[in-house]
């Protein structure tokens, strides 16, 4: 038995998840054809998602990390988010591509976009993996969107509940949640 059995039912499995960052891959790949692309993973959830679509855009790009955090260790947003880690580089001029797991109320990447609008880039765009509408507190532009997903408290593939389940190959809902 493996280890999350008891925990997580399997909500989109790795083929179907593997299948969905290749064909985002493709597309970020056809519009940013002949721009220099610059990807900004928010850690820590969308690290995975982030390495694997990065590896599925032909294109040379750039890779910056930022941390964030609107969630103090439990299944609910604070609503108050806070940049724990910036990126290395300047972002002014740049085609920034930002790589989100999950987008849900919208007020993380609300504030991210706002921040990073601030910087005067190029263009910023969003792909996210999931979205989960029905919890939507403000309305987000998703240029590139994986996955739309009923409210269900879901972990792997670099989403975790107290730091554990990332490294789930598959997208799981957490039984009795």
């Amino acid at each position: 038995m493996a280890f999350y059995e008891k925990d997580v039912d399997v909500m989109i499995d790795s083929a179907t998840v593997a299948a969905k960052v290749k064909e985002l891959g493709t597309q970020i790949t056809r519009d940013y054809q002949g721009k220099e692309l610059t990807l900004i993973a928010v850690m820590k959830g969308s690290l995975f998602f982030g390495m694997d679509l990065a590896r599925a855009i032909d294109l040379p790009l750039t890779l910056e990390v930022l941390g964030v955090s609107s969630y103090s260790g439990g299944t609910e947003t604070t609503g108050e988010v806070r940049i724990t880690s910036d990126v290395t580089k300047p972002m002014a001029g740049k085609h920034i591509l930002v790589v989100e797991d999950i987008i849900d109320t919208g007020l993380t990447m609300k504030f991210l976009l706002e921040n990073l609008g601030a910087r005067h880039p190029a263009s910023v765009k969003v792909c996210a993996l999931l979205e989960k509408p029905v919890r939507a507190r403000t309305k987000i532009p998703i240029d590139y969107k994986g996955f739309v997903i009923e409210d269900k408290f879901v972990v792997g593939y670099g989403l975790d509940f107290d730091e554990k389940y990332r490294n789930l190959p598959f997208i799981g809902v957490m039984k009795g949640r």
